[in-house]
This record gives structure tokens, sequence and C-alpha cells, in this order.
């Protein structure tokens, strides 16, 4: 990665792991490749879009929650299948 772009882009964090965790990554060929950071930020990024999905699926929940369901509809919701992740 470009120096410049980490510069202005990027600010350095300190964080902790325990020891048997860090022996793992530092043994990850991709950290390897690409280094401890940029596997750090992919796994960070990753974590953040599945809690960011699963809110906004908890908020459609609750959301259709509250609104009742028609008469000539009811029952139906069991014949649907959702795709899997």
């Amino acid at each position: 990665m470009d120096l410049l772009y980490i510069n202005l882009y990027m600010k350095a964090i300190q964080v902790t792991v325990d020891e048997r965790l860090l022996k793992s990554l530092d043994a990850n060929a991709e950290a390897k490749r690409d280094g401890r950071s940029a596997v750090i930020r992919r796994a960070l990024a990753q974590y953040l879009a599945r809690r960011r999905s699963a809110e906004l699926d908890e908020r459609i929940r609750r959301g259709y929650g509250k609104t009742p369901v028609d008469p000539e509809l009811e029952g139906w919701e069991q014949e649907g299948t959702w795709p899997s992740e």
C-alpha cells in the first residue's frame, strides 16, 4: 500500500491480542503476504458489514412485526423460504 495513502487516510491504533491468536495470525499465508494490518482491516470491515446487516434485518423484522397481517394472507408466511447466507 502506498505510504502517502497510509499517512493521509489511515490512523494507527494499538490492539491487544493474546499470544495464541497472534501466533495464528502470523502463521497465516494471507497475513504473511499482505501484513497483519491488512488482514485485521479486512476482518473488521467484514465484521462491521455483518453487524450492519443484522441490525437492518432486525429493524425490518420489528417494522413488519408491527403491521397486522392481512387475513387473506394469514398462514402463508410458513410457505416461503429464505436463501442461505
